[in-house]
C-alpha cells in the first residue's frame, strides 16, 4: 500500500512538473489581446484592463489608450503614449486600455536590411522570410529610416464617433531621418475582425523624440526581428457598450479596417 501511494505521488508530482512546464513555455509563445479591432472601429473607446495587467501578459505590443487617448507602444516592458504632441511618455500602470495586443517577444527569424526600403517593400521582404502567413508574428523592425510620416489621434468624448471620423482630425508627423524601432504586429486573413488582416506598425524613437502609427516611410538600413506566435488569447469587455454593439455583421468593417494598416 505504502508503495503505490509512493508511485501515485511520483505520478503526480510529474504530472504538475510537466503541466508546469508546458504553461510556462507557452506564455512566451502567446499573443494576448484586449477586444476586437472592429469594436473599436465602431467607437467603443472604454476598457476595464489596466496597462500593469497588460505588461504581465507581453514586454512588446501596440494598441490604445481609454477614450482613444493617443497611441500605445510596449517596448522592453513599459507602456508609452504618443499623443497629439508627437511626443512619447511612459504611461503609469493605472491607465486603462480598451484595445491591445501584447506578446513577450522572443525572435525566430533575424533578416539584415542593408538598402533603403520602403515600408511597402519592407512587407514584402518580411512576407518572404515567413514559413507561412496563416499564424500571427510579431515584429521588431530597428534601425535609421531615412523618412518615416506617423500619425495620432486625439482623445474623445461621449458619445464617441467611430474611428473612421476620429481619423479625419488625425495629426500628421513628418519626421527626418530618426533612429528607432518600429513595433508591429502581422495577423493572417483568416483573423479579420478580430485583428486587421495584415501589418500594423507603430514607432518609437531611440531618443524618446517622436513615435506614432506609422503610415509610411524608409527604412535605411537596419535589423528585422520576427517571433512566430501560435497561440492567442482574447479577453472581451463586459460593459453595455460592447455587450449592445452589432459586430459580425457581413462586411462590416472591411473598408474602415484599412484605416488602421
Amino acid at each position: 500500500m505504502e508503495k503505490t501511494r509512493k508511485y501515485i505521488l511520483l505520478i503526480t508530482t510529474l504530472f504538475f512538473f510537466v503541466l508546469s512546464s508546458c504553461t510556462i513555455s507557452s506564455d512566451n509563445e502567446v499573443l494576448y489581446q484586449v477586444s476586437t479591432i472592429d469594436a473599436l472601429l465602431t467607437g467603443i473607446y472604454d476598457g476595464e484592463i489596466t496597462c500593469g495587467e497588460l505588461l504581465q501578459q507581453g514586454d512588446f505590443g501596440l494598441g490604445t489608450f481609454n477614450t482613444l487617448d493617443g497611441e500605445m507602444i510596449v517596448l522592453d516592458n513599459a507602456v508609452y503614449r504618443v499623443g497629439t504632441d508627437g511626443t512619447p511618455i511612459e504611461v503609469e500602470t493605472t491607465v486603462k486600455t480598451p484595445f491591445a495586443a501584447v506578446t513577450f517577444f522572443e525572435p525566430d527569424i533575424t533578416e539584415q536590411v542593408n538598402i533603403p526600403m520602403a515600408v511597402t517593400a519592407l512587407k514584402t521582404f518580411i512576407d518572404e522570410a515567413l514559413p507561412t502567413k496563416n499564424i500571427i508574428y510579431a515584429v521588431k523592425v530597428s534601425g535609421t529610416f531615412s523618412t518615416l510620416t506617423t500619425r495620432s489621434v486625439p482623445a474623445q468624448t461621449e458619445p464617441y464617433p467611430p474611428l473612421s471620423e476620429v481619423v479625419k482630425n488625425q495629426t500628421i508627423f513628418e519626421l527626418g531621418q530618426v533612429s528607432g524601432t518600429m513595433i508591429g504586429l502581422r495577423f493572417p486573413a483568416w483573423m479579420e475582425g478580430i485583428n486587421v488582416g495584415g501589418y500594423h506598425f507603430h514607432f518609437l524613437a531611440d531618443d524618446f523624440s517622436s513615435g506614432g502609427h506609422v503610415l509610411s516611410g524608409t527604412l535605411e538600413s537596419g535589423i528585422v526581428e520576427i517571433d512566430s506566435t501560435h497561440n492567442f488569447t482574447l479577453t472581451l469587455p463586459s460593459d453595455d457598450a460592447f455587450y449592445n454593439a452589432e459586430l459580425g455583421k457581413e462586411d462590416s468593417g472591411t473598408a474602415e479596417r484599412s484605416i488602421i494598416l
